[in-house]
Parts: C-alpha cells; sequence; structure tokens
C-alpha cells in the first residue's frame, strides 16, 4: 500500500508539473514569437527583406513601423510599445537616448549614407550642381525636416551652401514636404518632382527611375549614419538583441550591400574622395518647420 500511495504522489506530481508547464510556456513563446520594430524609411527596402529573411529563419514574426524618424518615435513613445528603434540618422538616436526611449548601450551602426540630388533616370533637366536647383520652373521636393532625416540634412545643405537670394530661389521650387525617406523617392520614381535631396542609395531602390547626382565634396556637412537600439518598452531584450545581431551578422550586411549601402566610414570617404564628419545633430532652422 505503501508502494502505491508513493506511486500516486509521484504520478500527482508529475501531472502538476506537466500542467504548470503548459500554463507557462503559451507565455513564454509569446514574448518571443514577434518583434516589432520602429524604423526610419531610410532603410526600408533592405529592412523589409531582412525581416522577411529572419522570419523564415527563426519563425519569429517581424512587424515593422516605416515612417519619418522622428514620427516613428514619436508613435513608439506614445503607443509604450516596440521592441526596437531604427532611426534613418544618428540625429534621432541621439534624442531617443537622450530620452531615454531606447537602452543606450545596445547601439549599433548598422550602415552609412551620404547626401545627395536624385534626379529622374538620363537627367531630362540636365541637372548637375546644387544651384541648380533654383532654376525657374523646376520641380524640387525634400523630405519634412522637423520628422524625417533626410530632410533635415537638406536643410543643413542648402543653409550652409547657398546664398540668401539662392536659397529664396530654391523654396520658390519646392512644391512639397514628403513625409518620409521612402516617399522622398517616390517623388522622383512617379515624376512628381525633378529633383529631391535625398540619399545616394535612392538610385539603387529603383535603379530603372531614378539617378543620382553627386554634390560637390565641400557641400557635404557630414556622412550620416542607420543607427540601431534596443527599445526600453521591450518585453523581451534578448529577442530584440537576436535581431539586431542578424542584421550585423555577414548574411545582414549582404543583404544592405546588395543596396550599395555603405558598411564602412571609410568606404564612404573612398566613394567621396575625402573624410567628413560622422554623425552627429543638426538643429532645423524654425523657418523651415511648417505649422
Amino acid at each position: 500500500m505503501t508502494t502505491i500511495r508513493s506511486r500516486n504522489h509521484t504520478l500527482t506530481s508529475l501531472a502538476t508539473l506537466l500542467l504548470l508547464s503548459l500554463l507557462v510556456l503559451p507565455f513564454t513563446a509569446q514574448a518571443q514569437d514577434k518583434l516589432m520594430i520602429f524604423a526610419g524609411a531610410a532603410s526600408q527596402p533592405p529592412t523589409e527583406e531582412a525581416a522577411a529573411r529572419y522570419e523564415k529563419k527563426t519563425g519569429v514574426k517581424v512587424e515593422v513601423v516605416f515612417g519619418g524618424s522622428g514620427y516613428v518615435l514619436s508613435q513608439m513613445k506614445l503607443g509604450k510599445q516596440g521592441d526596437i528603434y531604427f532611426p534613418g540618422s544618428s540625429d534621432y538616436m541621439e534624442k531617443a537616448k537622450r530620452d531615454g526611449d531606447v537602452i543606450a548601450e545596445t547601439e549599433q551602426i548598422i550602415v552609412y549614407l551620404v547626401p545627395a540630388i536624385n534626379v529622374q533616370k538620363g537627367n531630362p533637366h540636365h541637372i548637375k550642381t546644387l544651384t541648380d536647383l533654383t532654376k525657374p520652373g523646376l520641380k524640387v521636393a525634400i523630405a519634412n525636416p522637423e520628422g524625417v532625416c533626410v530632410g533635415a540634412y537638406a536643410v543643413e545643405i542648402i543653409e550652409k551652401n547657398l546664398t540668401g537670394e539662392q536659397k529664396i530661389a530654391l523654396r520658390k521650387n519646392l512644391i512639397n514636404y514628403t513625409a518620409s525617406c521612402e516617399k522622398t523617392a517616390t517623388a522622383i520614381s512617379l515624376k512628381q518632382a525633378d529633383a529631391v535631396i535625398g540619399w545616394s542609395v535612392f538610385e539603387h531602390w529603383d535603379p530603372d527611375r531614378i539617378e543620382t547626382v553627386r554634390l560637390e565634396f565641400d557641400q557635404i556637412p557630414r556622412v550620416g549614419y542607420i543607427p540601431i537600439a534596443v527599445s526600453k518598452f521591450s518585453k523581451d531584450r534578448k529577442a530584440a538583441q537576436a535581431f539586431i545581431d542578424f542584421l550585423l551578422s555577414p548574411e545582414g550586411r549582404a543583404i544592405f550591400t546588395k543596396y550599395q549601402y555603405f558598411a564602412t566610414p571609410d568606404a564612404v570617404f573612398a566613394w567621396l574622395g575625402g573624410t567628413k564628419p560622422v554623425g552627429g545633430e543638426y538643429v532645423v532652422p524654425t523657418d523651415w518647420i511648417k505649422k
């Protein structure tokens, strides 16, 4: 009888453990089977490809919210959600770190960017220089500098290089502020604009319809980079870090290389023909902020 009671006690204990494991495991899996990323659209094509590749490899669903880096940062903060913040430039990552919206020690640089003029394939308006954007009748677009990193770079370049008269002429040609890097590139693809001040990689997003015109070396104030960090709102820091590690792996880096992003500052400097400051922040003058 003692042996039977002992066996029954053992079976009861095993059943209890099994029940507890069934109750606990779904919650553990739930915390790891989905990631939410708030990303600046400067990395949209390769990030979409990387997310799909990662889902296939791991089974972890990756939901990416794209937009202007400042706008998606606001979404992440207001919603108090998201595992990763992946802006299009250092400007907004510095703000996110300053405000405590990301875990600063997890920050990594994925790739580097160079500002450039983007025009329609074949350059039908014969745009060669920044001052060409002041020609009467030209349709020019830049991203909204209040919330989109490439828009802030555009304003910085204009303010640094053009005279007061030239700035007035260029602003007369501005047809719109676009809401993200993706929409800035699309303005050229759809021939909504004759030229934009964007990133050199836009050409490689849509090589059949976009062409890059290089800015003069002295006109480029700084080189951009795309950083990434774990959000303070992440409920699974380990899972978030695993995706960042994937982007930094040879497989992840190869996806960005496919779209001609620069892997190192030296690669940028070789393309430019000289060194430039890397990263930093730029405060957009208030007269460029639309009310």
